[in-house]
């Protein structure tokens, strides 16, 4: 289901200030809160669009890229890093094969550690269950990307596992019965793997989304030029258009993080922030006056 406009959600024009985007905020979070419509699922769903539209429009950057290219300058595949469902199809298993590997968020692993990784409804027929451990495995940012294969040492095991593309930190693995032994009549543990991620230098992520900031002269901007940028594909050319004002984003197509089983990809946004000169020469000086008094007589409009 395609995401309603954000502007549209909250009832403001696309011209409006940033106090009455948290005026119409404020107003429908009080009217759509969970604890004023308990159990109303309908309000439940309103409350996060709110929420979410306001996430977006309340911050200058986001609103800018939003502005400029919608829903996919924010949020990629809506929201979700991996476009939903199960992102690496088949069955449910990412990896196939033997070794009973699965992709959990945390919220699995709560949902896991309160009913001991059984049915959820009722203990009828649950066995009994090993206990489950976990091991801490630190990716470079472009390994999380592209994905990667690691070996994780743990009680006395050398166990080889493959790790997704697109895989974010704080997420976890869970490789099912390659945890505690099982007791008498029952199962082993799981053993999830916690995902940390190196910050990279120049490059962060926003969902399935890759963000930078290019910096140019004030002469650069005004006439155009042509800009080396740092992916995780490597280097590529991007064309600044004449005219281009501070803070003005650009997306490079296919360059962020992969969301689908088909390899598709996320943005690489990248900023353009417009550098003022400082410590100019007697010359710099006179042409800027110059220029600034050809504007005045209407020589460049």
């Amino acid at each position: 289901m395609s995401k309603r406009d954000y502007y549209e959600v909250l009832g403001v024009s696309k011209n409006a200030s940033d106090d009455e985007i948290k005026k119409a905020y404020r107003k429908l979070a009080v009217k759509y809160h969970p604890d004023k419509n308990p159990g109303d699922k309908e309000a439940e769903a309103k409350f996060k669009e709110i929420n979410e539209a306001h996430d977006v429009l309340s911050d200058k950057q986001k609103r800018a890229r939003y502005d400029q290219f919608g829903h996919a300058g924010v949020n990629g595949a809506g929201g979700n890093p991996f476009g939903g469902g199960n992102p690496f199809g088949g069955g449910g298993n990412p990896f196939g094969g033997a070794g009973g590997q699965s992709f959990s968020f945390d919220f699995g692993d709560i949902l896991n550690n309160i009913f001991g990784g059984g049915s959820p409804f009722g203990g009828a027929g649950r066995r009994p269950r090993g206990d489950d451990y976990q091991v801490n495995v630190t990716l470079d940012f472009k390994e999380a990307i592209f994905g990667t294969t690691r070996t994780v040492d743990y009680d006395g095991s050398d166990l080889k596992i493959k790790i997704p593309a697109g895989i974010d930190d704080g997420m976890s693995i869970r490789l099912r019965g390659k945890g505690g032994p099982a007791p008498e009549n029952g199962d082993p543990g799981d053993l999830y793997v916690r995902i940390h991620v190196k910050p990279h230098k120049t490059l962060t992520r926003e969902g399935n989304i890759i963000l930078s900031e290019e910096r140019i002269s004030m002469v650069d901007a005004a006439l155009g030029c042509e800009i080396e940028i740092e992916t995780v594909d490597g280097k590529v050319i991007m064309k600044v258009p004449a005219g281009t004002q501070s803070g003005t984003p650009f997306k490079l197509s296919g360059h962020g993080v992969p969301f689908r089983a088909d390899g598709d990809r996320g943005p690489h946004i990248v900023t353009v922030i417009v550098e003022t000169p400082k410590n100019l020469s007697k010359k710099q000086k006179e042409l800027l006056e110059e220029f600034k008094n050809s504007r005045k007589r209407g020589i460049f409009g």
